[in-house]
Formats: structure tokens, sequence, C-alpha cells
């Protein structure tokens, strides 16, 4: 192999080792806002975002809420085990009536932002799902959320 080729296969992985790293970094500003103020922000245009707060004519963002019944402390410490049960995550906020956590991908580490807003008056659980780069995600913002509402409608209170 000559010493060009070397190099180059060289710069190629270290390019690639820190795309990977910057996958995950720190939260979007957005993201740190929304805790700061326990609420969700709009999708982008990009089809890598479902929330319960797009409008419900939006079929590529808008997504059910998750019901619950009790206390909100109960929905909370039950959507909390529901998320630990899950590959890959990690909790980043958890307060009284906000929960923000991540999700990374198996192969490449990609990460998307899960933010969970408690409504104990409406006893819904409202939620925002987004990658931090790309464009598409194929569906998997979308899949996790159905699984974790499945999931904690039929889980027990912890």
């Amino acid at each position: 192999m000559s010493h060009i080729s070397k190099t180059l296969l060289l710069s190629a992985g270290l390019l690639s080792l820190l795309a990977l790293t910057a996958c995950a970094g720190a939260a979007p500003a957005n993201v740190q806002q929304d805790a700061l103020s326990q609420t969700l922000s709009p999708c982008p245009d990009s089809p890598n975002c479902v929330s319960t707060k797009a409008p419900a004519t939006d079929t590529e963002h808008f997504i059910e809420p998750i019901p619950f019944t009790g206390s909100a402390a109960d929905a909370r410490q039950k959507l909390l085990a529901v998320i630990a049960a899950m590959p890959r995550n990690e909790v980043v906020t958890n307060e009284d009536t906000y929960i923000h956590a991540t999700f990374a991908s198996l192969i490449f580490r990609f990460v998307d932002d899960v933010q969970f807003v408690i409504d104990d008056a409406a006893k819904t659980i409202h939620f925002r799902s987004a990658s931090r780069m790309g464009r598409s995600d194929m569906g998997v913002n979308r899949k996790r959320m159905e699984e974790i509402r499945t999931n904690f409608t039929q889980a027990a209170v912890p």
C-alpha cells in the first residue's frame, strides 16, 4: 500500500470518528431551552421528528399523546421505568413534569432527543422525539414513541 493510500485511509478513519463523536454532543439549543421552560419546540420541516404538539393535520409529524390515570408523580415513575427498560438511553433531565432522554442508534450511535411533558390537569403526557442530525430517520422516532406508548399503557405503576 502506498504512502498516499495509507494517508487517505487514516484521514477517512479520523473523519469518521469525528463525525460519530459529533453525533453524541450536547443537546440542540431548542431542547436546552425547552428544558428550562418545560415545553416542547415545534418540529422542523424534516421528517425525522414527531410531536404531540404538531397540528393533527400534519400527518408527517403529529403523533397522539399518552393518556394516564392517577397522579402525575405515578405517571412520571411509570414512564421512567419504561424508558429505563429500552436500550441505549440516558435520562438527561428528570423534573416533576418534564423528562429529557436521549436514545442512541445501535451501529453509528446517532442521537435522538426525546422530551416528555406531563400535564396532570389533562392526564396526558405530551412528547417530542427528534434526530439531532440528518433529514430522514426511516421512521425510527415514530416507531420508538409508539413502543413507549404501548409499554406505558401495559405497564403497572411501579
